[in-house]
């Protein structure tokens, strides 16, 4: 890709040249040809076609956090209990049932 745009760029620049020494051509003639001819269309086609490697970059990157998120928080999460007994009940309720009587 790299490669047309440097040879349309030698031909843009070779345009400009014609102009600006040309008998009836201007260095602003030139200029303009070169700008309007070569840099601002390539600019164009190379930003363009470079659009799917931004996005492969950037789901690249995202993934990567993704990942990183993913294991700090599996570093940081408690430990779920494995055993095989019964989850232990508190020593002392701290609300009386509905409907006991207190003395």
């Amino acid at each position: 890709m790299y490669l047309i745009v440097i040879a349309w760029l030698y031909v843009t620049l070779l345009m400009a040249l014609a102009e600006a020494f040309s008998t009836q051509g201007s260095v602003l003639g030139a200029i303009i040809t070169f700008v309007f001819y070569g840099l601002l269309p390539m600019a164009l086609v190379v930003y363009l076609m470079g659009t799917p490697l931004r996005r492969k970059a950037i789901r690249r990157q995202e993934e990567q956090g993704r990942q990183e998120f993913l294991a700090s928080q599996t570093n940081s999460a408690i430990e779920p209990d494995t055993g095989r007994h019964a989850a232990a009940l508190p020593e002392a309720a701290a609300v009386p049932a509905v409907g006991k009587e207190e003395r």
